[in-house]
Formats: structure tokens, C-alpha cells, sequence
């Protein structure tokens, strides 16, 4: 099991890093965020609000940055799925959910190098602090929302039938998940509908956790960290077993088809 975590983290790894414009992006999309939006929305506002809104921001584009990069590592996933390397995976000889914690683990380590690196920009504009980027709770943060991420991308590429359809699926995904997270607005002030569905959503919690990290001067968290970690704990498990569901019944079915076809012959 150890060896196979192992082999499908060094494969994710090498096509981070041999992907640059992958890179350069998940640094670039945080920013565009940071600078445009919290300014231009900052804008509006009175007096000093314009960098106290683009400091509430930086917990969303920390989160924005995990959700991005967990998600197009799922991608890998549905290209395996295509190309046959995840049939293989799913009938060696180790636990069906062996293939799923592994996928999900490296793309979760995909999203926390892209992160690792946006921080570092942070910490140079200002936006962090070192004491931030080495608190354990930070890290802790980082990593369960890295998690919780890597599961909805995993959630998403098990439904996925092929490339096309993943990508349909994740912008009709990514987008809600993230503008009704509280990345952009507390959620203890939507009204109505809104606010109902910000609490059903798991990145909002996510986002939560990573606000009670940060917690200063223009960032506060809107639910308690109890029932963050709670939540974000929950949804994992339930990605894990979901994922592992469907994964081995397309296993099933494919294994099955091919061996009529083959009698057939």
C-alpha cells in the first residue's frame, strides 16, 4: 500500500513541475482575485476598506488555490480512466479503496504545492506573516481543506465519463462551490436562500477554517472551528467511500463486458 502511495505521488509530482504554465497559474488566478476584485469591490467602500476586504479575501484565494489545483488533478484521473492505467489500478492487489486514497492524497499534495508557493508570494507582499506560514493551525487548515478539495475532485472525476464531460462538470462545480463559500462575503450575511446553501456547502467551512488561521483585523470566521474540521472530516469520508463505490462498479462492469466479449470470440 505504502509503495503504491508513494509511486502515484512521484507520478503527480513530476507533472506538476513538468507542467510550468500550470504553475504560473495557479499563482496568477489568486492574485487576479486579490488585487482586482478587492480593489475594485474595496473601491466602493469607505475609508481604509479597501485593505482590510483584500486581507478578509486571503483566506478565499488560499482556498481558491487548493479547490483549482485539487480539481484539474482529478483531471489525471479521468484521463486514466480513459486511457485503462485506472482499470489496472483498481484490480492490483491491494484494497479498492487503496487507488482512491492514493489519488486523492496526491492531488491533495498537488493543490498544497501550488498553495506553498502562493504563500510565499504573500508573505513578500505583506499580505502574511511568518508567524502565519509556521503556526500549526495554518498548516492544519491547509492541509484538511487540501483534503476536503482533493474529495470533491474525486467526486467529480468518478461521475465523469470522459474529459469533455469533466470539464463541463467541474465549471458547473467549481464556480458555485467557490461563490457561495463566504471566500468573497460572510456568510452569516446572506439573506435567505443563499445563506441555506452556503451552509450545505463544504467549502465553506473550508474557507471557515482557514479564517480562524488567519484571524486579524478584517477576517472572521462565521462558524465555530469544532464544526469546521467536523464537516470538512465528514466530507472526506464520504468522497473516500463515494469515489471507491463507483470506481469498483465501472471496475465491475468493464471487467465483465470485456470477458463476454472474449467468450463471444
Amino acid at each position: 500500500m505504502l509503495s503504491a502511495v508513494r509511486a502515484v505521488l512521484r507520478r503527480e509530482l513530476v507533472k506538476i513541475f513538468r507542467q510550468k504554465s500550470r504553475l504560473l497559474s495557479s499563482l496568477v488566478r489568486p492574485l487576479i482575485w486579490l488585487f482586482v476584485i478587492g480593489g475594485g469591490v474595496g473601491s466602493i467602500m469607505d475609508g481604509d476598506t479597501i485593505a482590510r476586504y483584500q486581507q478578509f479575501l486571503v483566506p478565499g484565494v488560499l482556498g481558491m488555490t487548493l479547490l483549482f489545483g485539487a480539481m484539474l488533478s482529478a483531471l489525471t484521473t479521468v484521463y486514466d480512466k480513459e486511457s485503462g492505467v485506472m482499470r489496472m489500478m483498481i484490480v492490483a492487489p491491494m484494497p479498492a479503496y487503496g487507488m482512491v486514497v492514493c489519488k486523492m492524497l496526491a492531488s491533495a499534495l498537488a493543490g498544497l504545492v501550488q498553495v506553498g508557493m502562493l504563500c510565499l508570494v504573500l508573505l513578500v507582499l505583506g499580505f502574511l506573516s511568518i508567524a502565519d506560514l509556521v503556526s500549526p493551525l495554518f498548516i492544519f487548515a491547509l492541509v484538511t481543506t487540501a483534503i476536503a478539495c482533493a474529495g470533491l475532485g474525486m467526486i467529480t472525476a468518478a461521475v465523469s465519463e470522459s474529459l469533455d464531460n469533466f470539464a463541463a462538470i467541474m465549471n458547473f462545480v467549481i464556480f458555485p462551490v467557490f461563490f457561495l463559500s463566504g471566500a468573497l462575503y460572510p456568510v452569516s450575511g446572506l439573506p435567505g436562500v443563499l445563506s441555506v446553501v452556503s451552509r450545505l456547502n463544504p467549502f465553506s467551512y473550508a474557507v471557515d477554517l482557514l479564517k480562524h488561521a488567519l484571524a486579524g483585523p478584517g477576517v472572521a470566521a462565521d462558524f465555530t472551528m469544532i464544526l469546521d474540521i467536523a464537516v470538512l472530516a465528514g466530507f472526506a469520508l464520504l468522497a473516500l467511500l463515494f469515489s471507491s463505490w463507483r470506481f469498483g462498479r465501472e471496475s465491475t462492469q468493464r471487467t465483465l463486458i470485456s470477458s463476454l466479449t472474449g467468450s463471444r470470440r
